[in-house]
């Protein structure tokens, strides 16, 4: 079996560069473990895929080598993408700026991509694991559960380790590692946080609670919902801020976001002195998350008893909670890796390896990392375009 470029890895970016590919001219074959392509994109965005971001630029990636993704992301746009959707008739709808999401179902999406393949002529081996990978000559060699495949180049798009239960592995990086590669550190990102027993306990109470608040911690900065879970701390504001948590971090939350809080106390107080501490809580959050605080800080009653020194302990409980999370959900929610192969080996317009044409890597298994809100697979299409046209 001779090819000339095999794809591991039957996903988002696997896909998007073997169509590439054979749109070119090439003779591709895409090979993955798993039993159905994409699966990743089929659960994605709550089954409804987040599949771009109309806003996307290079500051919305993580990196140690924060230029390299600048030339793919610029040759292939999100109105690239978006065009090639709405070629096949897909329906998508802008849940928040920028955000677009199947209208229907992520099954819709994966069928463009795989349609397009077919009719690229790329051919498909599910179930197909790899056991060796050698360069021979000016091209490579692959042992798979299939047979020996020779090819004159093989794109490795394997991803990360988020969700290990769709088949995520360390292969990619072991790929890397095999050709003396260096593979940054890796850690989930995009990823739910755990609580210490007496906050888990806390969180528990008000699951199902979700709230706009703003969070820091290290440079990283979110104004997005806070939700409250049976384990811990979710929401697009915990899973942007786990990007930039590290272990014994502390996150400070302001459940108040834009408003000063001792301020508002304060004129309150003047104001209107016989109305309770948990009304005025009442009417700037949600009931529950209002009655919980008086829980567990006290001091309820009527403002006008309230000292300068108490109102001012309330305006840090609320414009700067600060939290320090146990952990994280690790790699079985994470939605991405952060971390991989460094991109410092790789051509930046087509992904292949210095000294190694015959090997490339594209998409979540480069260290290239997105914020949450479709960022993630708009790399993966451009990255996966990059690589296809080259090849």
């Amino acid at each position: 079996m001779t090819y000339d470029a095999v794809v591991i890895g039957a996903g988002a970016a696997g896909l998007m560069c073997a169509l590439t590919a054979g749109y070119a001219g090439r003779r591709v074959l895409v090979i993955d473990h798993a039993n159905k392509a994409g699966k990743k994109i089929l659960m994605s965005g709550g089954g409804r895929c987040n599949f771009t971001n109309l806003g996307t630029t290079p500051a919305n990636f993580f990196s140690d080598n924060p230029h390299f993704c600048i030339s793919a992301l610029k040759r292939y746009r999100p109105e690239h993408f978006v065009e090639l959707v709405e070629r096949h008739g897909l329906e998508h709808v802008e849940k928040a700026p920028g955000q677009l999401f199947c209208a229907g179902s992520a099954k819709d999406l994966l069928a463009i991509l795989l349609t397009e393949c077919d009719w690229a002529g790329v051919e498909m081996s599910l179930k197909t694991s790899v056991t060796h990978l050698e360069r021979r000559g000016e091209g490579m060699r692959l042992e798979t559960s299939r047979g020996r495949i020779e090819a004159g180049a093989v794109v490795v798009a394997t991803g990360g380790l988020s969700i290990p239960t769709l088949g995520a592995s360390g292969f990619g990086y072991d790929i890397a590692r095999q050709f003396g590669l260096a593979v940054t550190e890796t850690r989930p990102a995009l990823v739910p946080f755990t609580l210490t027993s007496q906050w888990k306990a806390r969180a528990a109470d008000l699951s199902g609670l979700s709230h706009e608040v703003a969070v820091r911690c290290r440079d990283g900065a979110y104004r997005e919902p806070l939700l409250f879970t049976h384990r811990g701390l979710s929401g697009p504001a915990m899973l942007q801020i786990s990007s930039h948590w590290r272990p014994g971090d502390s996150l400070a939350v302001d459940l108040l976001p834009g408003e000063d809080a001792y301020g508002a106390l304060v004129a309150a107080r003047r104001d209107t002195p016989k109305r309770r501490l948990a009304t005025w809580l009442g009417e700037r959050l949600p009931r529950r998350l209002a009655q919980a605080l008086v829980e567990w800080h006290g001091g309820d009653g009527p403002l006008a008893e309230r000292s300068n020194a108490e109102l001012e302990a309330w305006a840090g409980h609320l414009n700067d909670w600060r939290l320090k999370p146990a952990g994280t959900e690790g790699w079985r929610t994470a939605e991405v890796t952060m971390g991989g192969v460094d991109t410092r080996h790789l051509s930046s317009k087509t992904f292949e390896v210095s000294g190694l044409p015959q090997l490339r890597f594209i998409g979540e298994v480069l260290d290239v990392t997105g914020e949450l809100g479709g960022y993630n697979f708009q790399w993966a299409w451009a990255s996966g375009v990059a690589c296809g046209q080259s090849l």
